[in-house]
């Protein structure tokens, strides 16, 4: 009987450390989750001279699409065959196939913007979400991931889709 206690004790005890371990642990990922998320706070979000620097190049992004200016479209984007572009009906990587489709685009698209949303993550890295007007039934829909380069700001990502209207 004696050596069963003893047994019982032995692992109550290991149970009563693990329990214990574990809760520590618990703390000091919660410790490190709340300093990362004290340096998330810290980061410069919305700077309002890069949001006006990204505004425009948005501005002018909008006017090249409606007017089908290829060359301004195409100059948008980073000259990679990392930059991506997702569209309703085409999946293109790479600078060259965005280049393609641009070309094979004969029609400039009949769009209102009606809203658009820039984020700034410190100096040199944007999101823009856009929202069309429902057009034919359908609200169009863009997101792009903006990073500045020594060249300037580029398009590095895009998707474009729409969703039924109200």
């Amino acid at each position: 009987m004696k050596k069963r206690a003893a047994k019982d004790s032995f692992m109550n005890t290991r149970i009563a450390w693990f329990h214990f371990l574990r809760s520590v642990g618990c703390v000091a990922a919660a410790l490190a989750l709340s300093a990362t998320s004290h340096a998330q706070t810290e980061y410069p979000l919305n700077d309002p001279d890069v949001v006006s620097e990204v505004e425009a190049l948005v501005n002018q992004y909008n006017h090249a699409l409606l007017t089908n200016d290829v060359k301004s479209l195409n100059g948008f984007f980073l000259e990679s065959p990392t930059s991506v572009r997702f569209g309703n009906a085409e999946n293109l990587y790479g600078i060259e196939q965005i280049r393609a489709y641009r070309a094979s685009v004969a029609t400039p698209p009949a769009l209102v913007r009606e809203s658009v949303i820039v984020t700034t993550y410190g100096r040199d890295f944007a999101t823009v979400a856009m929202r069309n007007v429902p057009s034919g039934g359908r609200i169009g829909r863009t997101m792009q991931t903006w990073v500045r380069f020594p060249r300037g700001w580029r398009i590095v990502a895009a998707h474009v889709s729409s969703m039924p209207g109200p």
